[in-house]
């Protein structure tokens, strides 16, 4: 296995050791004694979505004690995923990462707490699956708009229009955050 630090502090890439032969793969997707994730007690919710091409989910987060890290992978297809930092006091506050993951490449990204989190989804019947350090509560989440010209991430350009949830639409800006 191999994990991969990027320039912003505490997000990691990893790319599982994955063994093949002629029956198909295996891959250990998390293994706790591995991995060595920082500032993780514990998983305690799995999650998993199945999109089609073009639509993007987020940027999301969840607020205070609510506040989750995700372990991000597909299992099929692919997306491009982000991560910004929103860490109050970070040197690399508002700063953008983007990794295309897919069932191919079979990376991961950690995306620890204080950051927000979104995927455009590059392939139809793309299946996303991601472990929780911390319970979904509704009354916590937050959200900036995908396109917010600060954070200007470079989404991929497709050959049709982003599918994007009403809610996800009407998020604010990452300068609404400093308020």
């Amino acid at each position: 296995m191999n994990i991969i630090e990027t320039e912003i502090e505490g997000l990691l890439i990893i790319e599982p050791d994955v063994f093949k032969d002629s029956r198909g793969y295996f891959l250990e997707t998390y293994t706790s004694t591995k991995y060595n994730l920082p500032n993780v007690a514990a998983f305690v919710q799995d999650n998993e979505a199945q999109s089609d091409l073009g639509v993007l989910r987020g940027l999301h987060f969840q607020n205070g004690d609510a506040a989750q890290g995700k372990l991000v992978r597909v299992v099929k297809g692919a997306v491009y995923d982000v991560a910004v930092d929103i860490r109050p006091g970070s040197e690399t506050f508002g700063v953008p990462f983007g990794i295309i993951l897919t069932g191919e490449n079979k990376k991961q990204l950690w995306v620890p707490r204080g950051f927000a989190h979104g995927y455009l989804v590059l392939e139809d019947e793309t299946i996303f699956s991601y472990k929780c350090d911390n319970f979904y509560n509704k009354s916590a989440e937050g959200g900036i708009h995908y396109d917010d010209p600060d954070l200007a991430i470079p989404w991929p350009t497709l050959e049709k229009p982003y599918l994007v949830s009403e809610k996800d639409q009407v998020l604010g800006s990452l300068h609404a955050l400093l308020k």
